[in-house]
């Protein structure tokens, strides 16, 4: 492979790694299963370590997705959560015990369990209270869900007993039954929702339900597995989680000391076959090295701890009859042909659909109407098939024709070099592709209007939307003329679509559906530009100056903008009065902030976006955490009291938002006098130096040999 096509390669898979992390960690709604995810993860590793010169910081194999949510204030891990190192085969298993006996070298064992498939949480306790709960986050900081976690039944408020640290933490998954999960889908289908696609999806997004009352309803469940503190009286894993038990806490009992790679293949054997009759969902399991002083010495790689594995079960299959195939239209073009299945019960669903992802699959599978296939679905959102039962198929089995024209609207279908797909080529006349882009454009990350698809079919089956603009034309007359429409519904619409004209810009760009310009990059682009007009006039150059846009996007973004029929929809989305300048909103930049890293922390009389917003347009820069390169720490209500106290030990100064609009507006030069320590006092020192650096290593670890402190997600 050339070098400019490696480049372009390791863009196309930073980008798709990306959206899916974002489908899985924000939307819950992944649209690939985890091991076509972690192939990407590991074709990108192979090249980034073939052309080093290519790797960043910000490169997804240098860091942990993010579940991070506006709706939810964050607080910083005393510990960061790190992800797992995960494989398909014994050998990497094997390999794994081999490299961690061999820099060891001493006798160890292993501690092996259940890999649970939900969401991870960390909960703090201290003097035996439940004192808070965070998500995962970005793994450096989390989403305070402490209220809501006190819905679930089987996490306690308060320890049992004594024994127990002043302070701890303890990590863990929380989950969704199979029962709960079924009882929750059949009650969104009565009430015409959307059914959730699998017991993890239904997890994480009700452990993100912004009524924590809510929650109670939901039938989570909760186990923990991972100690951490300062000075934990411990010697291995396995007593902390004994330990925890006595305390009350949910602390799984399959679990298994393993004192060779023996044990732990029979231990996987065993639990392959029999997590099939678990109430909940599996997906794997976990191998840790058990001694915690072994922990500490294998130590950790930039994302993956050392002393940990995850062994991922291969997807569960099933035989089942193919009764027919549609060919679907995605919002890009792209037409997927999609099996329709006798119903079979896989990972606790019932699957009726599979993808065939393309036409070159359908060859290989050499599949037929009638044909008995095996059907995977380990854990992802669509089953695949992955093999014809060829004993079973009927004489004259009909031979599938992949389409020659789009099955919605009828244009040729046509397939770029290199691509796998067939794609039909009217973006902007194929009704499902214009359906697509519609819901979409108003979608909550987007333009953030209450409607969802039944009422885009409702709205384009009548002629009344056909593009973006429609919408801000539409009557309360006509909504009434929706079947089911009531006035009360439709002024709720046209509210929401008046209130959508105050959508920042960076979303309206996100709105647009510019491929591969996803959330991250509207908001850089829109930062960047400052305004739609510039972002139209750049050329490719000048798109590839700015930070995270590759090659694939600025093409991306050149060929979108030079459809005349695109540039004539901006004009009439700016008439209708939609924010297409951060001017617009902001007024305008000054230089008030120059020179000054702020950190902002708590909640503020309007959303923590728009206080960023107003950082960056006044010559100020955003950082997410304290560090000696800090010039102020922004607090409004419920700050992050590690925030506090880091900010406080260093000498940076503590603002509140009345004295940062102060800043801005140009009433006073610095706070500084009035809020604490000088900055050039507080950045001052060798000591300075090191806390921008970031922690050493046994600053991470703590202190005391039969208790460090371990930094892991399972």
């Amino acid at each position: 492979m050339e070098i400019g096509e490696v480049k372009k390669r390791i863009e196309e898979l930073r980008a798709e790694i990306a959206e899916n992390n974002r489908r899985y960690y924000v939307e819950n709604a992944p649209v690939i299963s985890d091991y076509d995810f972690d192939m990407m993860m590991d074709e990108l590793m192979e090249l980034e370590k073939a052309h080093p010169e290519f790797l960043t910081k910000d490169s997804p194999t240098q860091k942990v997705g993010s579940d991070l949510k506006k709706e939810f204030v964050q607080y910083p891990h005393k510990y960061p959560m790190l992800s797992l190192g995960n494989t398909y085969n014994i050998e990497e298993v094997e390999a794994f015990a081999e490299r961690a006996e061999k820099s060891l070298g001493k006798t160890f064992t292993f501690c092996c369990e259940l890999k649970f498939d939900g969401t991870a949480i960390c909960l703090t306790y201290r003097n035996g209270k439940l004192f808070r709960a965070l998500t995962r986050g970005d793994g450096t900081v989390g989403d305070d869900v402490t209220d809501n976690v006190r819905h679930i039944s089987n996490i306690p408020q308060v320890l049992k007993g004594g024994g127990y640290p002043e302070e701890f933490e303890i990590r863990g998954e929380i989950y969704m039954p199979y029962k709960a999960f079924d009882r929750l889908n059949e009650e969104r289908t009565r009430n015409e929702d959307q059914p959730f696609a699998n017991p993890r999806n239904a997890a994480s997004g009700s452990l993100k339900l912004i009524n924590p009352k809510e929650v109670s309803h939901r039938g989570l469940e909760c186990t923990l597995y991972h100690v951490l503190g300062e000075n934990l009286p411990f010697l291995t894993h396995d007593q902390a989680l004994e330990s925890a038990a006595a305390w009350g806490l949910p602390v799984s009992d399959k679990r298994k000391i393993c004192r060779d790679i023996g044990e732990i293949e029979a231990f996987i054997s065993f639990w392959d076959t029999e997590r099939k009759a678990l109430p909940f969902a599996t997906d794997g399991i976990v191998i840790k090295i058990n001694e915690l002083a072994c922990q500490k010495e294998l130590g950790y790689t930039a994302k993956f701890p050392r002393w940990a594995v995850a062994y991922k079960f291969k997807a569960e299959q099933a035989l089942t009859k193919v009764k027919s195939i549609d060919y679907q239209v995605g919002r890009t073009g792209a037409v997927t042909p999609v099996a329709n299945l006798e119903p079979v019960l896989l990972s606790g669903t019932t699957v009726r659909r599979a993808t065939l992802h393309n036409a070159g699959q359908m060859h290989i599978l050499d599949i037929r109407i009638g044909d008995y296939v095996y059907v995977e679905k380990g854990g992802e959102i669509i089953p695949k098939i992955t093999g014809v039962e060829m004993e079973k198929r009927m004489p004259g089995a009909k031979v599938p024709e992949f389409p020659k024209y789009c099955p919605d609207c009828g244009t040729m279908l046509v397939r770029d070099e290199g691509e796998a797909r067939f794609f039909c080529p009217n973006s902007d006349g194929c009704p499902t592709q214009i359906k697509g882009k519609l819901v979409h454009f108003i979608s909550r990350k987007a333009m953030n209007v209450i409607a969802g698809d039944a009422t885009i079919e409702q709205l384009f089956n009548l002629g009344f939307v056909r593009r973006p603009s429609d919408f801000y034309s539409l009557t309360k007359e006509q909504l009434l003329r929706l079947e089911g429409w009531k006035d009360r519904a439709a002024q709720r619409f046209i509210d929401s679509i008046e209130a959508s004209k105050k959508t920042a810009f960076d979303h309206v760009l996100f709105a647009l559906g510019i491929r591969y310009v996803g959330e991250t990059t509207a908001k850089s682009l829109a930062r960047h530009f400052m305004n739609i007009d510039a972002l139209m006039a750049a050329d490719r150059e000048t798109l590839l100056s700015v930070d995270d846009i590759g090659e694939v996007i600025a093409d991306s973004i050149i060929d979108y903008f030079s459809d005349p029929g695109h540039r004539e929809e901006i004009e009439r989305l700016k008439a209708a009065g939609l924010e297409f300048s951060l001017e617009e909103k902001s007024g305008p930049k000054s230089e008030a902030l120059k020179d000054n890293i702020i950190v902002i922390s708590g909640n503020f009389s309007v959303s923590r976006d728009e206080i960023k917003e107003l950082i960056s347009q006044h010559g100020g820069k955003n950082s997410s955490s304290v560090s000696g390169k800090t010039t102020y720490l922004l607090a409004g209500e419920k700050p992050g009291p590690e925030k506090l106290k880091k900010a406080e030990s260093l000498g940076i100064p503590v603002i509140d938002e009345a004295e940062f609009r102060r800043m801005i507006e140009g009433n006073t030069e610095s706070p500084a006098a009035d809020a604490g320590p000088s900055h050039e006092k507080a950045d001052a020192g060798p000591s300075r130096e090191k806390t921008g650096a970031g922690p050493s290593n046994e600053d991470i670890a703590g202190s005391g040999s039969a208790a460090p402190v371990q930094l892991t997600l399972f």
